[in-house]
């Protein structure tokens, strides 16, 4: 393997990281702070790839916005999706075994995904990156490296700078650990827990939904899209350490550099090395890389 042929390898797991991040750290806060199993996550994804899909013409028409617009759009739709869903069905699974909470979730995913074939059909779609962002660049003599996997990463990058900043240095990021910790005694002291664990959740499926339609114009926009990415980002919730955003943000790029170079350099296990890493994590650390916080 040449240094060109590295360094790609190494962006590209970057990349891939970066965006499991974007997604586990959703699922890691709803997990971790209001304890809820959401196997409906990676359906979040999904809804938010076909936002990218379906909104780009209404947006162009009525609003007469290009890419950033229909991502603005798409992360007030999802924020305000996740406020409802968490107001009429999760509010009521806090208090309930872990079984019904799978059950609840899992319903939500076969609800979504009929929903998705009734709307926009069962076709695999595609989605153009603006053109601004289309092009490459030069790595070595003969390859290349494309600007949008770049720009992925970057908007990675400055959602993880933005939540840690909201986490560790606002009252609302005091109020969400102070409710992951002690639920009882954030709301003696006043504080609207229901409400505080509604935004987190609304937060978390809004995550979910930017990563989706950022991934769009990579991975293209098809039924199911949101199970593989789902089983993936609970590996990473499990290495990081549940409820902790540093945590998945480290298991993320761990599990992206582990899977790029593992198809590269051990294909025949490539498929598994990703589950082997999170064996070992679980032997070592049962309790994850880093606590909640």
């Amino acid at each position: 393997m040449d240094l060109a042929t590295f360094l790609i390898q190494c962006l590209n797991a970057v990349q891939y990281g970066l965006l499991l991040f974007l997604v586990a750290s959703g699922l890691t806060l709803i997990f971790g702070i209001m304890g809820v199993i959401n196997l409906a996550h990676g359906s979040f994804y999904m809804i938010g790839a076909y936002m990218a899909y379906a909104l780009a013409p209404a947006v162009e028409q009525w609003l007469g916005g290009g890419f950033f617009t229909v991502m603005a759009v798409g992360i007030a739709l999802s924020v305000a999706l996740g406020y409802v869903l968490e107001w009429v069905f999760i509010s009521y699974l806090y208090e309930r075994e872990h079984l019904q909470q799978v059950l609840m979730t899992y319903g939500l995913i076969l609800v979504f995904e009929e929903l998705r074939s009734i709307i926009v059909g069962d076709d695999v779609h595609g989605v153009q990156p603006p053109a601004w962002l289309s092009g490459s660049i030069p790595l070595g003599e003969v390859m290349t490296y494309p600007v949008y996997r770049l720009f992925i990463s970057a908007v990675c990058v400055a959602v993880a700078l933005a939540m840690w900043v909201v986490l560790a240095r606002t009252r609302l990021g005091m109020r969400i650990r102070a409710g992951a910790s002690n639920r009882d005694m954030v709301r003696a002291m006043g504080v609207d827990i229901r409400l505080l664990y509604r935004v987190v959740f609304a937060v978390g499926v809004a995550l979910a939904a930017l990563a989706g339609m950022i991934a769009a114009p990579v991975s293209s926009v098809y039924p199911g899209m949101g199970s593989s990415v789902l089983i993936i980002c609970f590996v990473v919730v499990v290495i990081g350490g549940i409820g902790s955003i540093k945590g998945a943000l480290i298991a993320a790029l761990l599990v992206g550099f582990v899977d790029t170079f593992g198809k590269v350099l051990v294909p025949g296990i490539a498929g598994v090395s990703v589950y082997l890493l999170m064996a070992v994590m679980l032997l070592w650390k049962p309790e994850g890389l880093f606590k909640a916080g």
